[in-house]
């Protein structure tokens, strides 16, 4: 469906139209007056001859040509019909405002009606039970709240919720929006479609999205590829978590990779920025909008400031988040000794003191020569503005503005300014600034997580384009066959066939049918064993008393044998005999399809997993050279790399292990496949113990 039509509207009808005040169908045609749409807006409104000045017609197949918008503004017993008449009519789109669809139990039935009619004519919808559309640049307030004019500019919006939009809307910050969307219950388009739409939109340089459920995987991961081949930005916040993780909840992979990490990953593995509140989401969309803002993952950032307080919280703030603060070279400091009052001293965050506030020359020149540090890409100038200054006062402060912009136009580097409280910069400021090609920032802790956005590397569409692809090849199995505890999952002989026929290092050992078998395996072994129960669904062998470590004589590894074929397993159990592996460091590797897209989840920690919460989630295909980079990332990666002494562990057999891993669950279509632990050593690595489970598809195949 191609909504291009409806965000950018040259006609608009609204059924329902109405001037009772305060309702939706009135406030729609006084949004569009005020904001002087150009174009014909028709009413619907078989009661009325003409609303606000605007033409009635009975019905929309009655217009005098189809429309580009229809703005559904009526009860919802109403609206399949109309949105049915927009379709066989060849209207652009409908935007259906009203309620009492499937966020009611009554009104499902009402909603499945409307999609139906909408996929019959291949009309795109947005809604229902959402706020609208407003289409900045075409003076298109399509929205079901009061809103006034807006100046149009680069940054677009996609909503879930329409409260955050409404906000959003009447936040002052400097943010200028080309054009804005609440999605409502997403029918027939949800927020990847928007996103799509976006990214081929004129004018668009970033996107903010605000996301309550993951929505489908292959579709997002196509979205923000296609914002990716045209250097949009794209900012994330995302609320809740989805169910999916119930399935492997039993595992570790569920607590320490779940759907949230791994929705951060995708949106993170294409170049995104990820929010953690409303007013981070805004500031980096605004951010990621100025062409001049990025720069590389290992850029050096000037702090300047004329507070000592200032610089000590941001110089706390960048070693929070991450980012780097290089001291400046010799010749940078004696260009800047030259400019600095003596009270200053050289240093990064520099204190350039209240001696020259105002001074435009010298500004400009100090954040000219900071920023021509070659250890810096990137300057934050921290500016604090009263609100309702006059006077000499309000020109000094002017004047500092007039020295950064001036600074910011005589380098290359990327420049920003931040407030240290977020109401201490107002809308006309950051507009000021903003049209110069500074960033505006309302607040210094965001400031710096915009700062550590800006180096995300650039993003790889083919990449996001794979992920997609593997995303969308297992999407028909998506949500089938919950099942009872223990459906779909092997017992761990059968999980550790299935992994050495992918290539993946198990420990050596066999199934033992008696005490006679378990100790003929072990004397075959040569050394130390492990003697385990294997059985479908037993998962956490250690809480459940079905695994005896380190077995090395006849008597223990016979009584060892006898307790295990005691316990009963639901699904039936065996004994599984193994040769103990040289413990020098664990990990967790799992792939799993739980969260948003496949991805795998590498970590530290053993039966520790959880509790050390050390983990990296990447979005499958993932080859070795990119597990080995998840694997540096961890805090605890100097145990496999020869950190403090220890010996150098084989990173790139784990790296290996990793991928194939993964592979084996895109390839087999499996749900889950979690080693843990795997052993990892001088000599290599090997898994020691093994989850998976079937696809439920795959399950009730094998079953039958």
């Amino acid at each position: 469906m191609d909504p291009s039509r409806m965000l950018a509207p040259r006609s608009i009808a609204v059924v329902g139209a109405s001037d009772r005040p305060g309702s939706y169908a009135d406030l729609v045609l006084r949004n569009l007056a005020a904001s002087g749409f150009e174009g014909p807006v028709w009413g619907v409104n078989p009661k009325r001859s003409d609303v606000h000045g605007r033409a009635c017609f009975p019905s929309v197949a009655e217009l005098p040509e189809p429309a580009d918008a229809v703005v559904v503004a009526i009860p919802a017993p109403g609206v399949p019909a109309a949105v049915e008449e927009a379709g066989a009519s060849g209207c652009g789109g409908a935007i259906v405002i009203s309620a009492g669809f499937a966020e009611i139990a009554a009104g499902r039935e009402l909603q499945r009606q409307l999609r139906e009619a909408a996929l019959r004519h291949g009309l795109p919808v947005c809604g229902p039970n959402g706020n609208g559309v407003i289409a900045v640049a075409s003076r298109a307030p399509m929205w079901g709240d009061a809103v006034e004019p807006f100046e149009p500019g680069p940054v677009a919006m996609v909503s879930q919720s329409g409260n955050v939009a409404v906000n959003a809307l009447g936040s002052r910050r400097g943010l200028r929006f080309h054009t804005v969307i609440s999605t409502g219950n997403q029918a027939v388009m949800d927020s990847s479609d928007w996103l799509t739409a976006l990214a081929e939109a004129e004018d668009v340089r970033s996107v903010a999205m605000f996301l309550e459920g993951d929505g489908e995987g292959g579709r997002l991961a196509k979205a923000l590829a296609a914002c990716a081949d045209r250097g949009i930005g794209v900012a994330v916040l995302k609320v809740g978590s989805s169910e999916a993780g119930a399935r492997s909840a039993a595992a570790h992979t569920a607590a320490v990779a779940g759907d949230q990490r791994v929705f951060r990953s995708l949106v993170e593995e294409a170049g995104g920025a990820w929010a953690e509140d409303p007013h981070d989401l805004l500031e980096l969309a605004k951010a990621l909008a100025e062409p001049r803002a990025r720069v590389s993952p290992g850029a050096g950032l000037a702090v300047l400031t004329c507070s000592g307080g200032d610089s000590g919280i941001a110089a706390d703030e960048a070693a929070r988040t991450g980012v780097p603060l290089p001291q400046f070279s010799e010749q940078t400091a004696a260009k800047l000794e030259k400019l600095l009052p003596a009270e200053a001293t050289i240093a990064n965050p520099l204190d350039y003191t209240a001696v020259i506030w105002g001074d435009v020359e010298r500004l400009r020149d100090i954040t000219a020569v900071a920023s021509a540090d070659p250890a810096i890409e990137q300057v934050m100038v921290l500016y604090d503005q009263p609100q309702n200054l006059f006077g000499p006062g309000a020109e000094s402060w002017e004047d500092v503005r007039r020295g950064i912009i001036a600074g910011a136009e005589a380098t290359e580097a990327s420049v920003l300014v931040s407030s240290t409280l977020p109401d201490l910069i107002d809308d006309a400021a950051c507009e000021q600034l903003s049209m110069r090609g500074v960033v505006p920032l309302s607040g210094l802790r965001t400031a710096m997580t915009v700062a550590r956005a800006l180096r995300q590397p650039a993003p790889d569409a083919a990449r996001i384009r794979e992920i997609a692809a593997a995303a969308s090849a297992g999407a028909e199995y998506a949500g089938q066959g919950e099942g009872a505890a223990g459906d779909g999952w092997l017992d761990e002989a059968e999980a550790k066939r299935l992994l050495a026929g992918a290539g993946v290092s198990v420990a050596r050992g066999q199934v033992a049918a008696d005490a006679d078998a378990a100790v003929a395996t072990w004397r075959e072994l040569g050394g130390p064993v492990a003697l385990k129960l294997a059985a479908p669904g037993l998962l956490h062998k250690s809480e459940a008393g079905a695994l005896v470590l380190g077995l090395d004589d006849e008597i223990a590894i016979r009584e060892a044998f006898d307790r295990l074929a005691a316990i009963e397993a639901p699904a039936g159990g065996r004994v599984l005999v193994e040769e103990m592996a040289n413990p020098e460091a664990e990990m967790l590797v799992a792939a799993h399809r739980d969260g948003v897209v496949p991805a795998l989840a590498i970590g530290f920690g053993g039966i520790w997993t959880e509790a050390l919460d050390d983990v990296a989630v990447v979005p499958l295909p993932v080859d070795a050279a990119r597990a080995e980079r998840a694997i540096r990332s961890l805090r605890a990666s100097p145990l496999l790399t020869g950190g403090r002494g220890r010996p150098e562990l084989d990173l790139d057999a784990a790296a290996d292990l990793a991928s194939k891993v993964g592979a084996l669950l895109l390839d087999a279509k499996l749900d889950l496949v979690e080693l843990n632990p795997v052993i990892v050593n001088a000599e290599g690595c090997v898994a020691v113990d093994a989850v998976i489970r079937l696809r439920a598809t795959a399950a009730r195949a094998e079953a039958a």
